[in-house]
């Protein structure tokens, strides 16, 4: 899932999903090197994640 895609399903900014969803343990995937790289997230961890917050 892409970043854009995440903050859509939980309803927050891009913006918040790159800075404080790392701090609260969803693990993103860069792919590419340095400031500009693509952050993309696993759909399963994601739903694990969920869970584990309670959000849903």
């Amino acid at each position: 899932m892409s970043t854009f895609e995440v903050a859509t399903m939980l309803n927050m900014s891009t913006s918040w999903v790159y800075r404080e969803a790392s701090k609260l343990g969803l693990k993103g995937y860069k792919l590419g090197r340095g400031r500009s790289a693509k952050v993309l997230y696993k759909r399963a961890e994601v739903f694990k994640w969920l869970e584990q917050q309670k959000i849903h």
